[in-house]
């Protein structure tokens, strides 16, 4: 099929909505060692989203930053799922509850149809934790992974 044939894909984000989601992942990144990276997608592939987010978070390789310390926010629109998934090195030192609390407070915007504000949220509570438990250090951090949002079939 010609690609101009291809029916025109339906936006998740407006363009702005989509910046402020970046500007997000960066602020929440600023002061920490971590990494945050959001992943969207139409449809989950397995049953259960937090095993669709751990094949993700192996794909683009967030297990390979130096202190084990990303988060894959992942979220299958049409399928209506979505999951955190955390390294073991803020898994372990945030906690269980935090984990849970991070898919709730999606959850209850997602209801609203706040998507873009449920992110940005979760982001922030994360970068929180991040900051709390891996705070940045000007000698040794750099960037590790990129902030843009990943925007899979």
């Amino acid at each position: 099929m010609l690609s101009f044939l291809k029916p025109k894909q339906q936006r998740f984000f407006s363009a702005d909505e989509e910046e402020k989601i970046v500007n997000a992942i960066r602020s929440a990144e600023k002061e920490t060692s971590g990494e945050v990276r959001l992943f969207i997608e139409n449809k989950c592939r397995f049953v259960d989203p937090l095993d669709r987010a751990a094949e993700i978070f192996l794909q683009l390789k967030m297990n390979e930053t130096a202190n084990r310390n990303a988060v894959l926010v992942y979220v299958a629109k049409k399928h209506r799922q979505l999951a955190v998934f955390a390294d073991e090195g803020i898994y372990n030192k945030a906690g269980a509850a935090f984990w849970n609390n991070a898919v709730a407070i999606m959850l209850k915007e997602f209801r609203k149809e706040n998507y873009a504000e449920g992110l940005m949220e979760v982001i922030q509570k994360i970068g929180l934790s991040l900051q709390t438990h891996f705070p940045y250090d000007a000698e040794t951090d750099k960037n590790e992974l990129p902030d843009d949002i990943v925007f899979g079939k």
